[in-house]
């Protein structure tokens, strides 16, 4: 398990999908608007929701539109308007979605949204990999991403308490790898509703659109004023970090699991680590734990929160390690390197702490498989880099051909 039990908290045991558990979490979030247009693999989180409100489950208005980007259009409308507002979609939607994604975090409207990432077209691809999100990645999103179903549960409620925080206002997404997490069941606990009702309070908006006050959201900014608006725009989803901090210790006080921005394992005498994201990073622990075993001292890096990215976190993690891979799941197309690695590398880089291999591993891709052999593979590679003094090298694993 990805997160840290700390002491028994009360709850109901269940099994769930991973897109069924989110959708329970925006419903046990009192969410007032859900506006979303189906695509595989998150479909189930809308139609999910659609039954809950249709039978008097969740007191909410769900508006069905006629695509991805009427749907973040319309949630637009009803964050601004004061609601707390739930989207999801994946790969082509969340694509589709492009221009509003933008307006959305630059009016700072505190949407929360789940992704069941999912390959990019064309070819057709309905499977997991990241390059759905990867392409937002410069949008000004808080992005989270889930290991587990419980994770991706937990996420989307400590999500809305981020998002809606004045200090922060910003939307926030929650990745889950689609079917790999978003069809998967798996054993949850749920907590009950007064103890969500304590650690998330009602949105108090405070910007808010009415008919008899009417004001101007997201007009014309010309030169003069656009640049430093985008800037305060950076500045506020950096400045988040203590605060995602917060409200993570905030979530384990009151539900007894801790997440953090990153998760550590087995990293703190490891001479070669692997840094991944998402659902394989449980694939990862379980090869480290074969290979320590054998005396060879590996450990992974999980990345949690990737925008904002943790920079000093990722940093003091990764000091004194001899070699550092890094497994993106999107391809880099035409960059110098895909989108993790360069985060890493940059921060090691910013710190003066280079260690003295680094190898971008490209995995994953269009749902491809990755076992524990692929994984093994990858901390060979990075003990043969480190053992060769190779600075910087690239891998496929798991490519065929």
């Amino acid at each position: 398990m990805s997160s840290t039990v700390l002491e028994e908290k009360r709850g109901t045991k269940t099994i769930l999908s991973g897109d069924q558990a989110v959708a329970e979490a925006a419903k046990m979030s009192n969410i007032d608007v859900v506006s979303a247009y189906p695509i595989t693999p998150q479909t189930i989180i809308v139609e999910t929701l659609e039954h809950m409100i249709a039978n008097g489950e969740l007191k909410a208005k769900f508006i069905p539109v006629e695509s991805e980007h009427s749907a973040m259009s319309a949630a637009l409308g009803a964050s601004a308007a004061g609601a707390r507002v739930f989207t999801s979609t994946a790969s082509q939607g969340l694509a589709l979605m492009h221009e509003v994604v933008y307006i959305t975090s630059s009016l700072r409207l505190p949407i929360v949204m789940a992704v069941a990432n999912r390959a990019l077209s064309a070819p057709i691809n309905i499977w997991n990999d990241l390059s759905d999100a990867m392409a937002e990645r410069e949008s000004g999103w808080i992005q989270l991403y889930a290991e587990t179903v419980q994770e991706a549960f937990d996420s989307t409620i400590e999500a809305f308490r981020i998002a809606e925080d004045p200090r922060v206002s910003l939307p926030v997404m929650v990745g889950l790898d689609g079917y790999i997490l978003s069809h998967e069941y798996e054993p949850i606990t749920l907590p009950f509703q007064e103890d969500v009702d304590k650690y998330l309070p009602p949105r108090k908006p405070s910007v808010m659109l009415d008919p008899a006050k009417p004001v101007s959201l997201g007009t014309l900014a010309p030169p003069d004023y656009y640049f430093e608006i985008k800037y305060r725009q950076e500045r506020a989803i950096d400045s988040s970090l203590p605060i995602i901090d917060e409200f993570d210790k905030e979530f384990s006080a009151h539900f007894g699991r801790s997440y953090s921005m990153i998760e550590k394992y087995k990293t703190d005498d490891a001479d070669y680590v692997l840094v991944t994201m998402g659902s394989v990073s449980g694939t990862a622990k379980e090869e480290a734990d074969r290979l320590r075993a054998q005396g060879m001292k590996v450990g992974v890096l999980k990345i949690r929160l990737f925008r904002p990215f943790p920079k000093q976190q990722v940093v003091d993690a990764l000091s004194g390690v001899k070699g550092v891979g890094v497994l993106d799941r999107s391809m880099p197309m035409g960059s110098s390197a895909p989108s993790l690695y360069q985060d890493v590398v940059t921060s090691l880089v910013q710190s003066r702490q280079l260690p003295t291999s680094l190898v971008s591993f490209v995995s994953g891709i269009g749902g491809r498989d990755m076992k524990l052999t692929d994984f093994e593979q990858m901390f060979q590679e990075i003990k043969t880099a480190v053992d060769g003094n190779i600075a910087y090298r690239i891998s496929y694993p798991a490519l065929r051909g």
